[in-house]
């Protein structure tokens, strides 16, 4: 394989183009469970019907795991929005009907998501009382086992030359309430200082979903309190406050 081509560096993973293959190169911190796990996440996926990339291979390269998957030729949402800022609203638009439709799915192979976030909030190092209180809300919350990307933004949805939206990166997928969803989407919005997109976003997906605003603001809190554990330093206050509000306007 050649990994000349690099499409995306990250923390902990470098991802590279290889002619009709992307190969997501794992760094030393990633278990051989971590990596079947997400090789099985977009397995899963793929037998929705939903346009994923294709999982090719899980292998081993300079004594790292790597996942090899199909290469999807295309533009992502993100680079559209910022090359044509005055289709927002159409982007948007886009964006909310791709996600609702990836609701619809199911994927029973997938982790729970309540068991998910119940997990982070133990690991966030928040107080007693603040992790009793949110233990508490996520258990209050309606439980469904609706197919959640849980990294649901524009850089993860690929735009093809026959218009056709392909979703990447199922790392975080599982099984669970669409609202949790959609918060974590309104979430990533914020911590990206794109408040007032994330406002739109929010505002639409309410409106084409039939949910009360009130009802996905519920999540806020927990999504906000499960990002804590990447340690993020310049994201941490940001977190902290969202993560102890009881109750959002």
């Amino acid at each position: 394989m050649n990994l000349e081509k690099i499409i995306a560096v990250r923390p902990t993973k470098t991802i590279y183009h290889d002619d009709d293959k992307v190969i997501k190169l794992m760094g030393t911190e990633y278990s051989a469970p971590d990596v079947f796990n997400e090789a099985l996440n977009l397995s899963a996926v793929g037998e929705t019907g939903l346009k994923v990339p294709k999982i090719l291979e899980v292998t081993r390269i300079d004594g790292k795991w790597a996942i090899v998957m199909e290469y999807i030729k295309g533009t992502t949402l993100a680079q559209l929005m910022e090359k044509n800022p005055d289709r927002l609203d159409e982007y948007l638009n886009r964006m909310v009907d791709i996600q609702l439709d990836m609701h619809r799915h199911s994927a029973a192979r997938l982790q729970f998501l309540t068991e998910k976030m119940h997990r982070k909030i133990r690991e966030t190092g928040l107080d007693a009382t603040t992790r009793y209180e949110l233990h508490t809300r996520l258990d209050s919350l309606p439980k469904h086992a609706k197919l959640c990307h849980g990294d649901f933004n524009p850089t993860n949805i690929i735009i093809t030359d026959r218009d056709e939206a392909y979703i990447i990166d199922w790392s975080h997928a599982t099984q669970g309430n669409a609202s949790a969803d959609a918060a974590r989407t309104y979430l990533l919005f914020a911590l990206a200082g794109k408040i007032n997109v994330g406002d739109k976003y929010l505002a639409l997906f309410c409106k084409k979903s039939d949910t009360a605003k009130q009802y996905v603001q519920k999540w806020i809190s927990i999504v906000s309190a499960s990002q804590l554990v990447k340690h993020k330093p310049e994201e941490r206050d940001f977190l902290l406050h969202w993560a102890n509000v009881v109750e959002y306007e």
